[in-house]
């Protein structure tokens, strides 16, 4: 029977793939208001995380960004 790796070696794994996949994870630290209008996009837009969310705003930004550059 394989041995499991210790949750500690699973997450430097996790990493490392999301890394090869050009990706990171990152932690934030939000008011509830914030998380509150994430949730709501991604309900709305039917989006499977709050990760989809806040990269879709991300690039909504970069675009009004770009538009008036």
């Amino acid at each position: 029977m394989p041995k499991t790796a210790v949750p500690a070696e699973k997450n430097v794994r996790y990493r490392q793939r999301l890394r090869q996949a050009g990706a990171q994870e990152v932690l934030f630290q939000l008011p509830d208001e914030t998380v509150a209008l994430i949730d709501e996009i991604k309900t709305r837009e039917g989006l499977r995380s709050r990760s989809l969310a806040l990269l879709q705003l991300i690039e909504r930004g970069r675009g009004a960004i770009q538009q008036t550059a």
